[in-house]
C-alpha cells in the first residue's frame, strides 16, 4: 500500500458524527489497518489531541451542561484546536503523515453553531480569523438517529457526557447540521450509515479513502 506520488504532502482525515456514532470505534480500526499496511499515520481527537489540549477537553467534555456560556465554550474549543494544530496535525502532515481524527472544526460549527445558538457566521469568521482556510482532505460522517446514537453513548458510562446531557431536540439539530455541511460540501464529505455493523462500516471507509485521497493497495 502506498500514498500516491501526486501528492507530496499528507492527507487530514476527520470523523464527524452526534454521540453514539461509533467515531472512535472506526478511528481505530482504521489505525490498525494502516498499522498493518506500513503507512505513517497518526490518530488523534478533538478536543484534544496535544498536551494542552487535554487540559482544555477536560473542562469542556465533562461537568455540568451549564458550565460555559456558549461564546466562552466556543473560544475554548477554538484554544484547544489551535495548540493541536501546531503541535501536532500540521507537523505530522508536513511529514507526509496521514492524520485521522475524531473530531474537527465542522462539530464546532454543528455544536456551538447550531445547537447553542451562536451562528454559523460567527463560527466560521473565528475559523477563518484563527486557521485561515485549513481544512480537512476528506470527512467521514457517520449519520445515526439520535435516540439510538445517545442509548450506544450512555452504555459507554463515562463522566465525559457534559454534551450528552442535553435534549433530544438539540440532537436532533446536530444530526441535521451535519447532513447538511455534507449536503454543501460534496467534495469533502460522504455521510454512511452508522448503524451498519462495525467491520461493514470499515470496508467502506478504507474505500472511500482509497478513491478520494489517492491512497490504494
Amino acid at each position: 500500500m502506498h500514498i500516491s506520488a501526486a501528492s507530496k504532502k499528507g492527507y487530514f482525515i476527520t470523523f464527524e458524527g452526534g454521540e453514539g456514532s461509533g467515531k472512535s470505534t472506526q478511528l481505530k480500526l482504521l489505525s490498525t489497518y494502516f498499522e498493518k499496511s506500513g503507512l505513517p499515520f497518526i490518530a488523534t481527537r478533538e478536543p484534544g489531541g496535544s498536551e494542552n489540549a487535554e487540559k482544555i477537553r477536560s473542562l469542556l467534555v465533562s461537568g455540568a451542561v451549564d458550565s460555559w456560556d456558549p461564546v466562552t465554550e466556543t473560544l475554548l474549543f477554538t484554544a484547544a484546536r489551535s495548540d493541536h494544530l501546531n503541535r501536532i496535525v500540521k507537523p505530522a502532515i508536513t511529514e507526509g503523515k496521514i492524520v485521522i481524527c475524531d473530531r474537527f472544526f465542522d462539530s464546532t460549527l454543528v455544536y456551538q453553531g447550531i445547537g447553542k445558538g451562536i451562528g454559523e457566521v460567527y463560527i466560521k469568521s473565528l475559523h477563518n480569523m484563527v486557521f485561515g482556510n485549513f481544512m480537512p482532505d476528506l470527512t467521514v460522517i457517520l449519520d445515526i438517529a439520535p435516540e439510538i446514537g445517545l442509548k450506544r453513548a450512555d452504555a459507554r458510562r463515562g463522566n465525559e457526557n457534559r454534551f450528552e446531557q442535553l435534549d433530544i431536540k438539540f440532537h436532533q439539530n446536530i444530526r441535521e447540521g451535519f447532513l447538511q455541511i455534507a449536503q454543501n460540501e460534496m467534495e469533502r464529505c460522504v455521510v454512511l450509515d452508522a448503524t451498519k455493523d462495525t467491520e461493514t462500516l470499515h470496508k467502506q471507509i478504507v474505500g472511500i479513502i482509497k478513491e478520494k485521497c489517492g491512497v490504494f493497495l
